[in-house]
Formats: C-alpha cells, sequence, structure tokens
C-alpha cells in the first residue's frame, strides 16, 4: 500500500513517518496533489494552529486530493491536528472552514476545571486512558490503554456515533472519531510507545 504522509506545514510530520517506516510500510511525505490522487492512502500528521495548517493545505492545493480520496473510499487518518482538519470549524480560528468530512466543530478546553481555580493547565499535555464508545478495526486492543496527548483543542462531533474513543481531562473529550474509511486520533500514536504503534499497525491492516 501506497501511502501518502501529507506535508501541510506543520511539525511532527517527520516522526509520524518514521514510525510508518519502521513498520516497513511504504510511506513517504507528500505535497503535490497528484502524488495524493496516486496514493493508496493518506495520513494528515501534525501539530499547529488550525488556521495555518489548514491554509498550508489550500497553498499546496492538498484540500481537493483529500476530500477526493475520502470519496473514493482511500483510508484517510488524522493524527492530533489532522483530526481537527477533518471538521466543519475551529474555535481556533473562527470563520474558517475545515474540510468537513465530519459533521461537528472542535472546541477548547475551558471551564470551571481550567486556569487558577480549577488548577488544570492548557494545554492538556500527558498521557491519559482511552474509553472506547464503539469498535473500530484501527482501535483493536486498544481499551483502557494509556495514551499520549498534547491539545489545547478537542474535537466535538455532531453524530454521536461518529465518535469511537473518548478520554478525561476535566471533562470528557473525543480522543477518537471516524465514519467510513476516515478516522482520527486526537493523541499522538507515534508518541505513544507500544499502545500507539498497534494503532499504527491496525490502520495499515485496515480495509474500510
Amino acid at each position: 500500500m501506497n501511502i501518502a504522509i501529507v506535508n501541510c506545514g506543520s511539525g511532527n510530520l517527520g516522526s509520524a513517518l518514521k514510525a510508518f517506516v519502521h513498520l516497513g510500510a511504504n510511506a513517504a511525505l507528500r505535497d503535490r496533489p497528484e502524488d495524493l490522487d496516486a496514493a493508496d492512502a493518506l495520513v494528515i500528521p501534525g501539530q499547529g494552529q488550525f488556521g495555518d495548517v489548514m491554509n498550508g493545505l489550500r497553498q499546496r492545493n492538498l484540500v481537493e486530493p483529500i476530500r477526493n480520496a475520502a470519496k473514493a473510499g482511500k483510508p484517510v487518518f488524522g493524527i492530533c491536528i489532522g483530526l481537527h482538519l477533518f471538521f466543519e470549524g475551529s474555535e481556533e480560528s473562527p470563520g474558517l472552514a475545515g474540510l468537513g468530512l465530519l459533521k461537528g466543530s472542535v472546541r477548547l478546553f475551558q471551564g470551571s476545571a481550567f486556569g487558577a481555580g480549577g488548577g488544570l493547565k492548557v494545554p492538556h499535555m500527558g498521557w491519559n486512558a482511552l474509553k472506547l464508545t464503539r469498535e473500530h478495526p484501527c482501535m483493536r486492543g486498544l481499551e483502557g490503554k494509556f495514551v499520549y496527548f498534547v491539545h489545547s483543542y478537542y474535537a466535538a462531533p455532531a453524530q454521536p456515533d461518529d465518535a469511537v474513543a473518548w478520554s478525561t481531562y476535566g471533562q470528557v473529550f473525543c480522543a477518537a472519531a471516524g465514519t467510513g474509511n476516515v478516522f482520527g486520533v486526537q493523541f499522538h500514536p507515534e508518541k505513544s510507545q507500544h499502545d500507539g504503534i498497534r494503532i499504527l499497525r491496525n490502520f495499515l491492516e485496515w480495509k474500510p
């Protein structure tokens, strides 16, 4: 399987690529529309600000190739900001449209649990357990496992069935979501040791 690691100008792309290559995958960083069109599967990883990364995709003319891949039934996997981009928009960049592959938006951690009064810091950085809400091939064997998060915003699917896993940090939040051939995680598999590698291996074996 030819996997395009989508280069949207954000950070942490190299770690994701290294993890897939470690598993023996035929994966490479790609930033041209024709390379995404030719790929069998897409991975959108990274860290950064929603607007910056979304605009990076637009500047590289990669928005439609990603949407076309999703429509064509190719596996599309988002990591951290990659998951955020799947949604219709984000509180981090009001008024800017996302890819719209999943219904819903991305929200900032806020409320009484955070800040000076609550004691929890934003961004959320650390290891938290996963609670699966439904079975998904990419999450096989991950119930109750601890994975590594670094984020200030979280996805809020409009369709409850799109949520695949939850975790808790001051509140319950969506840790993985997807529908059909589109799937993404809020945490970083490439930083989550053995259980993170398991997710990537599951993705490579996934046939949506």
